[in-house]
């Protein structure tokens, strides 16, 4: 007879079951912290969104309200104006943040790549209400440059829907570049060749294996910007403030109070709203990112 014991028994290979609950306690730790730092915050905000408090009695109920006004209205502008100005910036931030990559990547000098992936880094954390002031005294009314420059004659204004996207492409252009490079540097020099071996041009290899191979990181990074600028708050609350519809914005003022009196939880509504989108936007990057990990990888 085997002197095995019997949590060991099983077929060659397979994992012990006392090896298995050994692994247990080892992650415990981080499921914790995912239920006290995601879950409890997701759940009361799911609760908020469905439930108010009537003004006169003071009991709280179940209800669909919230969301419906969360849709409707201003609140609903503010949500478009938030998904177009996130797609726009998306659009160009993805194709000047490739071209720059692409440039740095045929240069074939370290030194450029090193400065530019060090300056990249600096500028993609450069955002907030840090940037909104620097564009404010840059290219505000009184900015050192509109003055400079006579921009005020010309009809120019930071103010508005170009300002800011105009501040959101100073970040998310460096964070593209330091996204794509990557998937660039995946692009192998054999097929290169092999395409010039066959007679292909220039113009017909980026056509034809280029541009579908980097696709899926394109679109990957493309989706990552849109969460990026979709999810901004101080450099948008700080520069135009109000006067530009943004669902962030409208939260901000929700959360201090400014609704009406049974509508307290308007804000936690239109957070569900946002969560949604960033849900739906998780959906459509990871399948990006694994198709695109499998021809560069």
């Amino acid at each position: 007879m085997s002197d095995r014991p019997a949590t060991d028994a099983g077929p060659p290979g397979r994992p012990r079951r006392s090896t298995r609950r050994l692994h247990w306690p080892a992650v415990l730790p981080f499921f914790v912290f995912l239920a006290l730092c995601f879950g409890l915050p997701a759940g009361a905000l799911v609760y908020g969104a469905f439930t108010a408090t009537d003004p006169a009695t003071g009991h709280t109920h179940a209800t669909l309200d919230n969301v419906r006004q969360s849709l409707k209205g201003s609140y609903a502008t503010g949500l478009g104006g938030s998904v177009q100005l996130s797609l726009l910036c998306a659009l160009l931030a993805t194709l000047c943040g490739t071209l720059i990559a692409q440039a740095v990547v045929a240069s074939r000098r370290p030194a450029l790549r090193r400065a530019v992936v060090a300056a990249c880094g600096v500028l993609a954390n450069f955002s907030g209400a840090p940037l909104a002031f620097a564009f404010v005294a840059t290219l505000g009314t009184t900015g050192t440059l509109t003055r400079l420059l006579s921009l005020g004659d010309t009809g120019f204004s930071l103010y508005t829907t170009a300002g800011l996207v105009l501040a959101y492409l100073y970040f998310m252009i460096p964070l593209m570049v330091v996204t794509v490079l990557p998937a660039l540097d995946g692009l192998r020099t054999q097929w290169r060749e092999a395409a010039a071996s066959c007679g292909a041009t220039r113009g017909q290899f980026w056509r034809h294996i280029g541009l579908p191979v980097l696709l899926p990181s394109l679109l990957g990074g493309a989706v990552l910007l849109f969460g990026t600028a979709f999810a901004s708050h101080a450099t948008a609350a700080v520069m135009v403030g109000s006067s530009v519809p943004l669902i962030t914005v409208q939260i901000s003022n929700a959360l201090a109070g400014n609704v009406l009196a049974g509508q307290e939880n308007l804000a936690l509504a239109m957070s569900l709203n946002m969560v949604v989108i960033a849900l739906l936007v998780m959906a459509v990057q990871i399948p990006l990112q694994r198709r695109s990990a499998r021809w560069l990888g």
